[in-house]
């Protein structure tokens, strides 16, 4: 069978483009052209070319206009960055090994040297001229102003555009000092998302999802694009413990969470986000209906409770798989309860036997029990930690040796974490079923 291609995940904002392109206006303008060396990064930005907004192409093709900020008079360096022009100084973009380094030194083209006029700039691709501002500020930032990144007044914004945009042009330094600012915040808010952010506690409910949601969750996909993009595994996990939070609250940060997780193999997240999307919505394909197309990311009220969810293709193919895979795992747990050995002092003062044939009795009366069968077949975490619950009231009026008890207690654990690392395998398209 011919499967689907990797799934396109819903983005908020604008994708990191890490690799430098550096040309010069004389390249859009004349001919033969000279070509500034390419820097690859380590994530492609082709893609977010492609979906350039035809906005953007139309601001770049008019004259350049001069950054009020960072437009210097004794600047020896001028930059274009979309429709802005920068004037600094080669000496600050030289720190740190820097990719403006090596390019500074590069032997100049027939028109003169690049960089030195508003006609003939050096043109930067793939950053947003806000994000080149951001970045700029922490270059020529005094240091009473870089310390607002360690008060309540400080930009996550900023800081992420500044991590970004360094990484992108090596500024190794730069790039870890933002880094670290973002982990503080993240730390020193407990979570802003959490505090902050009234939408945790009241979701919205209709296909059309509010600026203030898009807002958050653009804000959490950069992120992680960020920690994926700079190899930052402390950002990574602090991110991936905020998204099951939110998982356990909204749908919409599920489908985020799940698409996130696909996109960037993240298998810690994967799942956790595709077991809540499949317990809490009812998942369909695209398709139009009653005059409305419904893509991927819409969430609908249903009259029978669970939200539907659109997912692609694929998404929907694991979805069912997982649902697939997980009930026939439950029908053999089901069937044979964990194991365990027994304690030696068992066989020395009880009857083995009897032991055994008390632990296959509970095991039998438990998983048929009313609070087990109340969940779906699939969910087959929940109803392991209803046989916890019940174990615990199971008490001593068994005939069960206590250090066996304590040891089938640990089976049932031990499946547990069991399950919850395999996870994500569940949820694959192709394979046993």
């Amino acid at each position: 069978m011919t499967m689907e291609g990797p799934v396109t995940p819903f983005v908020p904002l604008n994708e990191f483009s890490p690799e430098p392109d550096i040309v010069t206006e004389d390249q859009h303008t004349h001919s033969p052209v000279r070509k500034r060396a390419r820097h690859t990064g380590s994530i492609s930005n082709t893609a977010s070319e492609s979906r350039q907004s035809p906005v953007m192409v139309l601001e770049e093709s008019k004259a350049p206009v001069r950054d009020d900020a960072y437009y210097m008079a004794d600047g020896s360096c001028i930059l274009r960055v979309q429709n802005t022009l920068f004037k600094v100084h080669r000496t600050i973009l030289s720190k740190d090994q820097s990719s403006f380094g090596p390019m500074f030194t590069l032997p100049q083209g027939e028109f003169g040297e690049e960089g030195m006029s508003d006609d003939h700039p050096i043109v930067l691709q793939g950053d947003t001229t806000e994000e080149f501002r951001h970045f700029l500020w922490a270059l020529y930032a005094l240091p009473s102003e870089l310390m607002i990144v360690q008060s309540p007044k400080a930009d996550l914004s900023r800081l992420i555009d500044i991590a970004k945009v360094s990484s992108k042009y090596s500024f190794k330094s730069t790039e870890t000092w933002a880094l670290d600012a973002i982990q503080e915040y993240l730390e020193r808010n407990t979570s802003p998302f959490f505090n902050d952010n009234p939408l945790i506690r009241m979701f919205p409910t209709l296909n059309t999802r509010s600026s203030a949601l898009l807002e958050s969750e653009g804000q959490i996909a950069r992120l992680i694009r960020l920690a994926q993009m700079c190899s930052h595994s402390r950002l990574m996990d602090t991110m991936i413990q905020l998204l099951q939070k939110l998982m356990s609250g909204s749908l919409h940060y599920s489908y985020l969470a799940m698409t996130l997780a696909d996109e960037f193999n993240l298998r810690d997240l994967r799942g956790a986000a595709y077991l809540e999307v499949m317990q809490t919505s009812v998942f369909v394909c695209p398709a139009v209906a009653n005059d409305h197309t419904y893509v991927e990311g819409d969430i609908q009220e249903t009259n029978e409770g669970p939200q539907r969810l659109v997912v692609s293709p694929v998404q929907q193919l694991r979805l069912l798989s997982g649902y697939h895979r997980l009930s026939k795992a439950w029908d053999r747990l089901r069937a044979v309860p964990p194991q365990f050995e027994h304690s030696p002092s068992c066989g020395a003062t009880w009857h083995q036997h009897g032991c055994t044939q008390s632990w296959t009795d509970f095991w039998k009366e438990k998983t048929r029990s009313e609070g087990v069968l109340s969940l779906g077949c699939a969910n087959v975490l929940g109803r392991l930690g209803i046989i916890i619950k019940e174990f615990d009231k199971w008490g001593s009026a068994t005939y069960m040796h206590h250090d066996c008890k304590s040891a089938a207690r640990r089976s049932i654990h031990e499946k547990v974490k069991q399950m919850q690392q395999a996870l994500p395998d569940y949820f694959t398209e192709g394979g046993e079923y």
